[in-house]
């Protein structure tokens, strides 16, 4: 189970996700809810969810300016192998090696000044 400031997310046995609480928050994921099967881990900001599917693709959802859109890097969100998020962004490393980060860019959403030195990454932490 994952929380943001007001909404949850549980991963169910069956690989689909529940959510809920205030819909701002990501309590409501039914725009989402036919893409989430076989999730195998769920991120939270503070008002977004992000989830990596078992083929290692992402489905977010909640307040787009806190992470829950990724429409702008989805196409890069392949081989996800983990995802870490600030207060309002997440960041993913691929299996290459390499992160992709979108969200607020103030909370870590744009690392394009850095982008050039985020090879081989194997772990990300983050602050609140």
């Amino acid at each position: 189970v994952q929380s943001t400031d007001s909404a949850f997310a549980a991963i169910l046995a069956d690989g689909s996700v529940a959510t809920w609480g205030h819909p701002y928050y990501g309590g409501d994921s039914t725009g989402v809810h036919d893409q989430l099967r076989s999730v195998r881990q769920i991120q939270a900001t503070e008002a977004a969810f992000a989830a990596i599917l078992s083929e290692g693709t992402v489905v977010t959802w909640g307040n787009s300016e806190s992470g829950g859109d990724s429409t702008c890097v989805q196409h890069q969100l392949k081989s996800v192998w983990m995802v870490q998020a600030t207060y309002s962004a997440f960041a993913a490393i691929l299996a290459d090696g390499s992160v992709v980060t979108w969200g607020d860019q103030k909370s870590g959403g744009d690392s394009s000044k850095v982008q050039d030195r985020l090879k081989a990454v194997r772990q990300i932490q983050a602050t609140g």
